[in-house]
């Protein structure tokens, strides 16, 4: 398993923001490196590593995946790479997600049954060369299962079995996730802390609206997945879609994304981030990194999830550092008039219990 005797620190945290995860005293990176639709397909072996140290290296803490991302190739090339790597345990931060399974046909390897979760959580460990994660998430919401048993399978594997710290949820409702804590409170039971939704200037009805209550009365901390939008808000898709970008690899995957971008609304889209390019141009900064310090500048999102096959990549997302302080009150006006898709909250908020 992956761990040092050394007492000697190997994070240097450089000028790194951290922040702390929900209510918990977990701290995190505000950017984070994940999996997704990257490592164990596209990207396997030494490359996965050299990304995972380049993040490592500009004070990135935290590294999230998935038992269901390539069937559990994810886990696998990131788990190499951890061993490889040979940072202390305490020092780094990991996160998988149990629900969608590895694609394996008995139908008890998925969903979030009890066993599933326990045994799931027990596999994505093997594969990850880990004695347990920092972060077990939800992946979705079981509508087959109780809400006690989804909170009791993972109260078990925190409290009973030292296989996780904290648990979270992925794309849950806002009441779903109220339930779930008021059934945490009434049985003594382990609630969730975190979810990880999608989140960009494309993308925020549900998280700068539905999710506002869980901000106010629960401190709900948030891992963020997509904030390019798919690589849209990056520029590169402005003038068709190139051969090797994720659209063109994945085809199939995103035929309706694609569609989309193709059609009025995507070319609305397009027209936007030619628009806010002009202003990262006048921030002596990219398109990506821009889009990326404007998620990174809510205070509601805990981390950023970057996604690279490079590790140029690695090094340029996280140039969006530099850029959170440029975003002035007068700038986040600017694209917000751009944007023209702020969410009017109208949320009632829940009364701190």
């Amino acid at each position: 398993m992956a761990s040092s005797l050394s007492a000697v620190s190997k994070f240097d945290p450089k000028d790194m923001e951290f922040r702390y995860l929900g209510p918990t005293g977990l701290k995190v990176s505000v950017f984070s490196l994940g999996g997704w639709m990257t490592y164990g397909k596209h990207v396997t072996g030494n490359p996965v590593t050299e990304c995972l140290k380049a993040a490592w290296e500009h004070g990135i803490n935290y590294f999230d995946t998935a038992e269901s991302y390539f069937k559990g190739e994810s886990e696998i090339a990131m788990g190499q790479a951890f061993k490889e790597l040979d940072w202390p345990r305490e020092e780094y931060v990991v996160s998988t997600k149990i629900f969608f399974g590895t694609g394996r046909q008995e139908p008890n390897c998925r969903g979030l049954s009890k066993k599933h979760i326990v045994e799931g959580l027990k596999q994505s460990l093997k594969r990850l060369q880990l004695d347990y994660v920092d972060v077990v998430f939800a992946h979705r919401m079981d509508p087959n299962v109780p809400m006690k048993e989804i909170v009791e399978g993972f109260t078990q594997v925190i409290r009973h079995l030292n296989l996780a710290y904290y648990w979270g949820t992925s794309e849950w409702t806002a009441a779903q996730i109220q339930e779930a804590t008021a059934i945490a409170e009434k049985y003594n039971l382990i609630a969730p802390v975190v979810e990880q939704p999608q989140y960009n200037m494309f993308a925020r009805e549900r998280f700068e609206d539905e999710y506002a209550p869980l901000y106010s009365s629960l401190s709900y901390g948030t891992t963020i997945w997509s904030p390019l939008n798919y690589g849209i808000l990056t520029g590169k898709y402005n003038n068709g879609i190139p051969d090797d970008s994720r659209f063109s690899r994945e085809s199939d995957f995103f035929k309706d994304t694609i569609s989309r971008l193709q059609g009025p609304e995507g070319q609305i889209k397009i027209e936007k981030v030619k628009k806010i390019t002009a202003i990262a141009e006048r921030l002596e900064t990219t398109m990506a990194a821009l889009a990326l310090a404007w998620c990174a500048k809510n205070k509601n999102v805990t981390t950023v999830i970057l996604g690279a096959t490079k590790v140029e990549q690695v090094i340029e997302n996280c140039k969006a550092l530099k850029v959170i302080p440029k975003l002035t009150n007068e700038v986040m006006a600017e694209i917000e008039e751009i944007l023209q898709n702020k969410p009017d909250i109208k949320q009632a908020i829940w009364t701190q219990r």
